[in-house]
């Protein structure tokens, strides 16, 4: 038996990075997602965000790749958003996953739940810089999403 506890924080952002996430919208986009997560066979641990993009903390197992779980999950949700927006939605095509301590679960569950007091004072986009430096990420300055 093999023993594992992958834990990813994840974020995305909608197409173009574009407000498509209206505040009544959330939770229920929130609860669709981590019905995804359970569905792919994994645990959504925390999962919120803004207008612009999502971060989600999740545990998966080591049967299913981390980009082909990112495929299916923002495949589903855009479709099922879609329907439920008028068809205005959609992700955009990269995201950032970056591993997590069981130690740094707590802290990170904390971050996720404070997206909007937290985007009051940061960008997303010096957000996403942040997360890439913290994690040690070379990227392009000018165009961290490419």
């Amino acid at each position: 038996m093999s023993y594992t506890n992958l834990l990813y924080h994840i974020v995305f952002a909608t197409k173009d990075r574009a407000p498509l996430i209206p505040p009544e919208f959330g939770p229920r986009l929130y609860e669709y997602l981590a019905g995804t997560v359970r569905g792919l066979g994994g645990s959504a641990l925390e999962i919120n965000g803004v207008s612009d993009h999502v971060h989600l903390l999740v545990q998966l197992k080591p049967v299913m790749s981390l980009s082909d779980f990112m495929r299916d999950l923002k495949a589903n949700s855009s479709a099922w958003a879609r329907q439920q927006l008028d068809g205005k939605f959609g992700w955009q095509a990269r995201y950032g996953a970056f591993t997590v301590s069981q130690s740094q679960t707590d802290r990170v569950r904390q971050y996720i739940s404070g997206q909007e007091k937290h985007h009051r004072k940061k960008s997303f986009e010096e957000e996403f810089r942040s997360l890439l430096k913290a994690h040690g990420i070379a990227f392009d300055e000018d165009h961290p999403w490419g």
